[in-house]
């Protein structure tokens, strides 16, 4: 288990110490005591004066403090930048490593996992000048803790910063249509251009996604009405096809029966016929199809056999 204190300056300005305490300078300090304890302890037995006794017990008391702040401990995914009188030593960790006090401080632990940080940019303009809110997240990690703890103060505040005005510039540089439907180019242009920004500080860009894409309810409305009457043109542009199709199909039925009366009498009798199968059904005629393909003799036939078979129900019924 390890405790974290941080020792600073007074002035923001400055680099700060982080010292831990880690379990085993805890430890190592807790026995120390034990042992200086029980030194003085023997030595009050064995007569030696007081004055020896209790410089014995500060030594041994001051040396459990060195160790007590000069053992760390990086976790697996850490490092430590140590730095020798100001200036940079090395890098230590992960695992257990020592320290000098006073003269090494370790100014920051670097976490080399991947990190994520989420940022937005709300009310931007477009190209087009539409206001957007929108939001992304941002996969990055450290590849060089020195150049991340010495090349800039706060590689977490620049880095989110660096984000969201990258985002900025691209939606600047597009249109609200682009954007709608081009995310896949906005991440990874969002991705060259933070990359290119963080690369000095030790940083690399893994990914960019655009999480949502936030427009104005108004013109949401009227983008969903604008969708809905361009699906009607298209509904429209069908069906004049699709009728264009029938009269074109019509036209050429027209040609095979003006030269076939018979097929064109079978195609008549075969309408008339269903035509009056529905019970109830009435059937208007053209009295120019009267005329010219005899459908009122037809016609009369098959009323007639419908009359019969009517009747020869009913007397089988009685």
């Amino acid at each position: 288990m390890l405790k974290q204190l941080t020792v600073s300056d007074g002035s923001s300005n400055k680099q700060k110490s982080n010292v831990r305490i880690s379990s085993v300078g805890g430890f190592l300090f807790a026995v120390i005591f034990v042992l200086a304890i029980i030194g003085v302890a023997i030595m009050d037995m064995n007569g030696v004066s007081e004055s020896i006794s209790v410089t014995f017990l500060v030594i041994m008391i001051l040396i459990g403090i060195y160790i007590l702040v000069a053992v760390q401990i990086a976790s697996q995914w850490e490092k430590a930048v140590v730095l020798r009188f100001g200036k940079f030593h090395n890098l230590k960790g992960p695992g257990l490593f020592w320290i000098v006090p006073i003269v090494d401080s370790v100014v920051n632990w670097i976490d080399h996992r991947v990190n994520v940080t989420p940022f937005s940019a709300e009310k931007t303009l477009t190209k087009d000048t539409v206001p957007v809110d929108v939001d992304a997240v941002l996969f990055w990690l450290v590849w060089d803790a020195q150049k991340a703890s010495l090349e800039v103060a706060d590689y977490r505040v620049a880095i989110s910063w660096a984000s969201q005005t990258a985002l900025r510039e691209i939606i600047g540089q597009m249109a609200l249509a682009d954007i709608l439907v081009g995310r896949a180019r906005m991440d990874d242009d969002l991705q060259k251009i933070i990359d290119e920004r963080t690369t000095p500080w030790g940083i690399t860009v893994q990914s960019v996604e655009i999480r949502d894409v936030v427009i104005p309810p108004a013109l949401e409305d009227a983008m969903s009405r604008q969708a809905q009457a361009e699906r009607e043109r298209q509904a429209r542009v069908i069906l004049g096809e699709s009728e264009l199709q029938i009269a074109s199909s019509f036209a050429e039925a027209a040609k095979a029966y003006a030269n076939n009366p018979t097929a064109l009498h079978l195609r008549a009798m075969n309408m008339l016929f269903e035509g009056l199968k529905q019970k109830g059904a009435l059937v208007i005629v053209p009295s120019s199809a009267v005329d010219t393909m005899n459908l009122g003799t037809m016609s009369g036939l098959v009323s007639l056999g419908f009359t019969q078979a009517n009747k020869n129900i009913e007397q089988k019924a009685e």
